[in-house]
């Protein structure tokens, strides 16, 4: 599909608002899930940390 200008891309024929805003949520979604990944990881190490150091201890 070839498009005379960057306000037609932009416009993707009339569909515009829907393309641009799946793409938004779709952005949304995978950085809030990559955000959420490296919440847990970094409660993971740190359990991890604590119950390591509560083995030493006992």
């Amino acid at each position: 599909m070839m498009f005379k200008g960057f306000n037609d891309f932009i416009l993707m024929g009339g569909h515009g608002l829907y393309v641009w805003s799946a793409y938004g949520f779709a952005l949304l979604v995978i950085g809030y899930t990559l955000i959420r990944l490296a919440m847990d990881r970094r409660k993971v190490i740190e359990l991890n940390k604590k119950r390591k150091s509560e083995e030493l201890d006992s």
